[in-house]
């Protein structure tokens, strides 16, 4: 076949198939149009889930009768005009394609009447791509697209239409973000008959309800206000407390400059701020507003507008990395905190600032703490202790304290790996891990492939504070260990550390190579069930969670602990009735 050049009506259902996925994709680009055109209310209507009609009408701008057909040309827009725009993008939209490409594959009517001006209101239709004549119609200032019998001129493309539930599901999930992206524009969304979605216009106080709208009233409840700025960029929004993540990335909106995106740059940053107190194969929630000079992002990186890429890709992950991972530092027990990290869903939260550092004594036994802690704790704090006071240890797994809003229930295994991994960062990062050497080195019977990997690691060991090396292929030699571990079963603790990396590798939660050895050797070093402690001991564990960050979960995501109620106690013991 001789190469030609391909015709008009062609070329628009090519551009169609990369913008114009499915009925969702039609109701995404007429109400970002709409967005653009400076529109404070937009009423969607649907039939047949988007293939019978999807008609979008808006109090925007709109456009004179001379627009109207200059408005589905392809590569006409209103929104860019040189090179210099393009580089700088403000508005949803600036392609100049949606609208010929929708209009090129079903049956397109469009009315529109200037805001504030005297002259009459016109219409033009457009049937598979064929315009029709531009007429005067009755319309109110603004603009009303109505998209009839999609795709009935591209059979290969109808026959990927699901169902009308699935399609229409798909809308909604459409509408719901583009309606999280504007606080200030009243959206409503009819099905048929059926108002199915209705939130009206609200200002910075009412954001909370429309954010209630879409993600339910257990959301806000259960999640983290963020807000942060560096120069030309600032994020802000929430992110859920690790208790309430998900078994599906069904609840995470990421807005850049407004535009809703799915980036995996942005996600990947925050799945890392998430990595050590979410639960193994659970999602996050969070609801995120990036915003930054237009001139550090590109939005024309994709015919669809979903994806962008930003001029220092490194920055800005870094930057949304701490910002998460700083407003995520703060979930641990607070004096003003109202509830626990494993409390029912709806319960409310409030966290407070950062903690306190708190210095450990580099001790052979973690647990020759007490006085220490004591001396740490000021009087003013200990009359108001979150965690309360130690009453007993419960089948040598749980300590049970009292506090003044009732019993908390600590698991004392997952809240001392909390505290020893956030110590053995912070001295990592800080200094070093106090670490000593050995008079006499202690050699480890470990497998080939074992003693290989941890070679290949072994960066990673001496962050820790170990020294070691290979007296054989199966023999490994320690002369320097962490000072935690001096004087105890450090062959053995090592030995668990090096097979629990092997049973980890590649399916570990934490991403970093030193995160995820100092993960694991605070697992194994603290302590375990079954281990008794004395009551100083029991209340020392409770006020180093109460120092720590991230301690209403262990490195693995589970929770540390929870409380009961005086209330919920009388509620179980049919008191007060």
């Amino acid at each position: 076949m001789p190469i030609r050049v391909l015709a008009n009506d062609l070329i628009d259902q090519i551009a169609a198939g990369e913008v114009i996925e499915r009925p969702a994709s039609v109701v995404k680009e007429l109400v970002e149009n709409a967005l653009d055109a400076d529109a404070h209310r937009i009423d969607i209507d649907i039939e047949r889930g988007g293939i019978g009609l999807i008609r979008v009408r808006d109090d925007g701008a709109g456009m004179s009768a001379e627009e109207l057909s200059l408005a589905l040309s392809r590569h006409a827009t209103s929104k860019i005009a040189s090179l210099a725009d393009l580089a700088a993008v403000r508005t949803l939209g600036f392609r100049g394609e949606a609208l010929p490409s929708i209009a090129s594959v079903s049956r397109l009517r469009l009315l529109s009447r200037p805001r504030g001006a005297e002259e009459r209101a016109a219409e033009v239709g457009v049937d598979g791509g064929r315009m029709g004549v531009v007429r005067p119609a009755p319309h109110p200032a603004g603009t009303s697209i109505e998209i009839r019998d999609l795709f009935f001129n591209v059979p290969a493309r109808r026959k990927f239409v699901r169902s009308e539930a699935t399609e229409f599901g798909h809308i909604m999930r459409w509408v719901e973000r583009l309606a999280l992206s504007r606080f200030d524009v009243s959206f409503r969304l009819r099905h048929g008959e059926r108002r199915v979605f209705d939130a009206p216009a609200v200002d910075a106080a009412g954001e909370a309800a429309r954010v209630s709208a879409v993600l339910g009233a257990e959301f806000l409840p259960t999640a983290v206000a963020l807000r942060s700025a560096a120069g030309p960029v600032s994020l802000s929004g929430w992110v859920g407390l690790p208790t309430a993540s998900r078994a599906q990335p069904d609840q995470q909106f990421w807005f850049v400059n407004g535009r809703s995106v799915r980036d995996r740059l942005l996600s990947n940053a925050v799945r890392l701020a998430y990595r050590d107190v979410l639960y193994h194969g659970r999602h996050a929630v969070y609801v995120l507003y990036l915003t930054l000079d237009p001139h550090l992002v590109d939005v024309n990186a994709h015919p669809s507008k979903l994806e962008v890429r930003f001029r220092d890709s490194r920055q800005i992950h870094d930057f949304v990395f701490r910002a998460v991972e700083q407003a995520l530092a703060g979930t641990s027990p607070r004096a003003s905190e109202v509830r626990p990290a494993a409390a029912a869903p709806h319960a409310p939260y409030e966290f407070a600032g950062r903690a306190q550092s708190f210095e450990f004594a580099a001790a052979r036994d973690p647990w020759v703490l007490a006085g220490s802690v004591r001396d740490f704790v000021a009087p003013a704090a200990q009359a108001a202790q979150p965690l309360g006071t130690a009453l007993a240890q419960l089948h040598g797994i749980y300590i049970l304290a009292q506090s003044a809003e009732g019993l908390i229930l600590v698991d004392m295994h997952a809240a001392h790996e909390r505290v020893l991994y956030e110590k053995f960062k912070a001295d990592e990062a800080a200094h070093g891990i106090a670490s000593q050497h050995l008079l006499e080195p202690v050699v480890i019977e470990v497998k080939s492939h074992e003693l290989e990997a941890v070679l290949e690691d072994r960066s990673s060991w001496e962050r820790a504070g170990f020294e070691l090396d290979a007296l054989g292929p199966t023999r490994l030699a320690l002369r320097r260990v962490p000072a935690l571990l001096a004087g105890g079963d450090v062959a053995a603790t090592v030995g668990a550390v090096i097979r629990d990396l092997e049973l980890d590798a590649g399916v570990h939660h934490l991403d970093g190579a030193v995160d995820k050895f100092l993960g694991t050797l605070a697992c194994r070093t603290s302590i375990h069930a079954h281990r008794r402690l004395t009551l100083p001991e029991m209340d020392a564990l409770l006020r180093q969670m109460e120092a720590t960050e991230r301690a209403n979960q262990c490195n693995h995501g589970r929770p540390t602990w929870t409380r009961l109620t005086l209330s919920q106690l009388d509620h179980l013991f049919l008191r007060g009735r």
